[in-house]
C-alpha cells in the first residue's frame, strides 16, 4: 500500500531520518513510536503530503490511495448545534449532494467528457466509502464505541474526549486505504480511552498511529516502527513482543561488544610488547610482526559494532528538595492526630463553577502539607477551570497558604511559558546566563542542544511538556499543582516523572488521566463527578478502575513487566549479563502468557 525507501531528511539545525525504509500492508495495525522530539508528527505529515517537502529517497503510494488522518489537537466548536449522527454524517450527505449536482449539469454540459469523468469520479468516492450503507455504519460504529446513547445528542453538549473520538470515528467511516491518528489517546479519560481501544481493534482498515499509551501499545498493534537516534526499526508483531526482541538484540550487541573489546585490548598489549621488541632490537621479522598485529587491531576497531539501536533515554528528572517541618511524611501512616497537626496548603470551602448550567458545585476539601492528590474524572467535568482558579488564587472559596512557594504545568500549550521566545531566552529568564550551563541542564531532560535557538512554539508537545518540568525542577517550589503532566511525554519521560513525583518530599495537586501515575503516586484521589468531588483512597480508586474500564490482571501483568524492565535496564548498566539474561527470561513468559 505505501512504501518508503531510503528516507532522509532534516532541518539545518537537527536531521530527523538518514536513510529510513519501512512498508504498511492493508490491514496492519501499525504503531510509530519514539523519544520525543524524534520527528514522528513530521513523518506522518510527509506520508500525507510528500511534496510539501525536499527529501532524500523515495515515499512510493499505491495508485488512488486515500489517506485520512485525526490530528492530535482537537478543538470543538460549540456554535455547531447538529447533533452526533449529523456530525458524522455530513461527509456522505456532501458527496450525495455533489452527486446529484453533477448529474444535474450532465444535461446542460458543453464538455460531456469532463462532465461525465467528474461524475464517474463521485459515484467512485462513494463507492470506497459505502455511502449508500453509512447510516448503518454510522449506528454500528456508535455501537462499537459504545456511544450509542449519544446519536440524538447536540454536538455542543459533549465533552471534549467524545468529541475527539468522534473525529476519528467520522475518519474511520470514510474508509480510507491509510488511516493516520496521532497522539489519539492524548487526555482522554479511563472511558474514553477504552472507547478508543474498542474503535481502534474494531477496524478493519490499515491504521498507522502515533501513541505513548502504555495500553493501547500493549492492546491494538500487530506491528511496531520505533523511530529513534535518525533510524527506524520494523517489526511485525506485539509491542510487548517487540520489546522482548530490543532486549535480547541489546545483550547479544553488548556481549558481542564486550568480546571484541577484550580482544582489542590483547591485540594492543600485543602490539606493545612486539614495538617494545623492536626498539630493543634491529630485527626486520619483529618489524613485519608489529606491523602485522597494527593492521589487525586496525581492522578490529574498523568493525566494532555500532552501540544498539535503543539506548534508554530516560530524563533525569529531580523536583525540588523540600526540607520544611512536616512535608516528609506517609500520609497512610500517620496518625489522626499528627495529619490534623500538619499545616494546610491549600484550603477549598464550598467552591462552585458556573458555564451555561452549573459545573460544579458544594466542593470542599483540603490539602495537607507533604500530600500528593490527584483529580480524576471524566472530560469535561470542570476539572482544568478548578486547576485555573486555584492558580489565580483570588476566588473567594480558595486560599493557598501565602507563605507556600508553588508551581505548575499547563497541558495547554503556551499558557505559562510565551511561545515566541527561544527556549535559550526562557532559560536566562530563569535566571541560567550562560549558554554552556542551559545545554548541559537541558541533556538532563533528554532535550538536545539544538533546542536552544528554537521557539518554544516550534517544539513538539513532548518537548514542550519536558521543557515546563526542567522549569519546575529548578525552583524552589514546594507545592506543585500539575495539569496532565504526562500528556505527550514518551514511555521513557513517563517512567522518569512517575518516579520523580513519588519521591518529592513537597506537596502535590494533579490532574491526570494516567493510571499508572495515579495509583503509583497519589495519597488520594479527588474524585470529580455527579457535579462535585469526594475524597476516594487510592487503592479503592484502583478497585473502581479494574471494575470499570481495564482488566485487573492486565494491569497487574503491566505493572511486572515494568518492573523486569527497570531490573533489565539496572543490570545492563552494571554489565551484569547473566541477570539481563535471566530477566528476559521472566518477561518473554510474560509475553508468551498473554498471546495464549
Amino acid at each position: 500500500m505505501i512504501r518508503v525507501e531510503k528516507l532522509s531528511y532534516g532541518f539545518p539545525a537537527k536531521d530527523l531520518y538518514h536513510d529510513i525504509s519501512f512498508s504498511l500492508e492493508t490491514g496492519q495495525h501499525c504503531a510509530l513510536i519514539g523519544s520525543n522530539g524524534t520527528g514522528k508528527s513530521t513523518l506522518v505529515d510527509m506520508l500525507i503530503q510528500p511534496d510539501e517537502y525536499l527529501f532524500d529517497g523515495k515515499i512510493i503510494r499505491d495508485d488512488h490511495c486515500r489517506i485520512g488522518c485525526a490530528s492530535q489537537f482537537s478543538i470543538k466548536d460549540k456554535l455547531q448545534e447538529c447533533t452526533v449522527f449529523e456530525y458524522l454524517s455530513e461527509r456522505f450527505l456532501e458527496v450525495q449532494k455533489d452527486i446529484a449536482q453533477a448529474c444535474e449539469e450532465l444535461a446542460i454540459a458543453e464538455d460531456m467528457d469532463a462532465a461525465l469523468e467528474k461524475y464517474q469520479q463521485l459515484l467512485d468516492l462513494n463507492e470506497a466509502m459505502d455511502g449508500d450503507n453509512s447510516e448503518s455504519n454510522i449506528r454500528r460504529q456508535l455501537y462499537a464505541a459504545g456511544m450509542t446513547d449519544l446519536a440524538e445528542t447536540r454536538l455542543s453538549q459533549i465533552s471534549g474526549g467524545e468529541y475527539k473520538l468522534l473525529q476519528i470515528m467520522r475518519e474511520m467511516l470514510l474508509l480510507p486505504n491509510l488511516l493516520i491518528l496521532d497522539e489519539p489517546d492524548v487526555f482522554l479519560d479511563f472511558a474514553n480511552l477504552n472507547r478508543l481501544s474498542r474503535l481502534i481493534n474494531a477496524y478493519k482498515g490499515t491504521l498507522l498511529v502515533v501513541t505513548h499509551n502504555r495500553y493501547l501499545l500493549n492492546h491494538c498493534f500487530d506491528k511496531v516502527l520505533h523511530l529513534e537516534n535518525c533510524e527506524l526499526q520494523e517489526f511485525d508483531g506485539s509491542y510487548t513482543e517487540y520489546r522482548c526482541s530490543v532486549l535480547r538484540e541489546k545483550l547479544r550487541l553488548r556481549l558481542q561488544n564486550a568480546a571484541e573489546q577484550e580482544e582489542i585490548e590483547r591485540t594492543e598489549q600485543m602490539v606493545q610488547i612486539l614495538r617494545k621488541r623492536a626498539t630493543d632490537m634491529i630485527n626486520p621479522v619483529i618489524g613485519r610482526s608489529v606491523n602485522a598485529k597494527q593492521s589487525q587491531l586496525d581492522r578490529l576497531r574498523a568493525r566494532q559494532i555500532k552501540a544498539p539501536f535503543i539506548e534508554v533515554r530516560e530524563p533525569e528528572i529531580v523536583l525540588p528538595e523540600v526540607t520544611a517541618a512536616g512535608t516528609c511524611a506517609e500520609a497512610a501512616s500517620e496518625t489522626e492526630f499528627e495529619a490534623e497537626s500538619r499545616k494546610p496548603v491549600l484550603r477549598i470551602s464550598e467552591y462552585q463553577v458556573e458555564f451555561d448550567e452549573d459545573l460544579l458545585r458544594h466542593v470542599s476539601f483540603e490539602l495537607l502539607a507533604g500530600e500528593k492528590a490527584a483529580i480524576v474524572g471524566a472530560n469535561g467535568t470542570g476539572k482544568t477551570t478548578l486547576i485555573r482558579d486555584i492558580l489565580r488564587n483570588d476566588h473567594p472559596s480558595i486560599q493557598i497558604d501565602e507563605n507556600i512557594r508553588y508551581a505548575c504545568l499547563s497541558q495547554l500549550q503556551g499558557e505559562l511559558i510565551d511561545e515566541n521566545r527561544t527556549v535559550y531566552q526562557i532559560l536566562q529568564d530563569h535566571g541560567m546566563v550562560s549558554r554552556e550551563s542551559a545545554r548541559r541542564y537541558l541533556a538532563k531532560f533528554c532535550l538536545e542542544e539544538e533546542l536552544l535557538d528554537q521557539r518554544a512554539d516550534q517544539l513538539s508537545g513532548g518537548e514542550q511538556n519536558l521543557l515546563q518540568i526542567a522549569l519546575i525542577a529548578d525552583s524552589d517550589a514546594e507545592f506543585l499543582i500539575l495539569d496532565e503532566p504526562t500528556s505527550h511525554l514518551d514511555i521513557y519521560g513517563q517512567l522518569a516523572l512517575e518516579k520523580a513525583v513519588s519521591e518529592y518530599k513537597g506537596t502535590v495537586l494533579m490532574i491526570s488521566h494516567d493510571f499508572y501515575l495515579v495509583s503509583g503516586c497519589a495519597d488520594y484521589v479527588l474524585l470529580v463527578e455527579d457535579n462535585t468531588v469526594r475524597r476516594m483512597r487510592t487503592r479503592k480508586f484502583r478497585q473502581m478502575v479494574y471494575d470499570k474500564y481495564f482488566d485487573r490482571k492486565y494491569l497487574e501483568t503491566d505493572r511486572r513487566r515494568q518492573e523486569l524492565e527497570a531490573g533489565i535496564t539496572e543490570a545492563f548498566k552494571k554489565d551484569d549479563f547473566a541477570a539481563v539474561d535471566k530477566l528476559c527470561d521472566a518477561l518473554e513468559e510474560i509475553s508468551r502468557n498473554e498471546g495464549e
